[in-house]
């Protein structure tokens, strides 16, 4: 099978016919990866699911405190 790369917008952009989406159990609206490996490109299904809170925190031990810093005097015309 053959496509044609074409213009979507300011990137470039391929077609995916039905069938071929079919073949690896993908449909529109999944979240895929894209790379590149030998000069080739490849895309597969994205298999990072989103992480509940409880995932997001399980590595947080409580230490974090923000602070201010610095982002030097003004150069232009900022707000104060």
């Amino acid at each position: 099978m053959f496509a044609t790369i074409q213009k979507w917008g300011n990137s470039q952009a391929v077609r995916l016919p039905k069938g071929v989406l079919e073949e690896v159990a993908m449909r529109e609206n999944d979240r895929v990866e894209i790379r590149v490996e030998n000069g080739s490109i490849i895309i597969s299904r994205a298999n990072k699911k989103h992480k509940t809170i409880e995932e997001r925190l399980a590595g947080y031990n409580g230490d974090y405190r923000s602070a201010e810093w610095d982002t030097g005097s003004p150069r232009g015309k900022e707000v104060w």
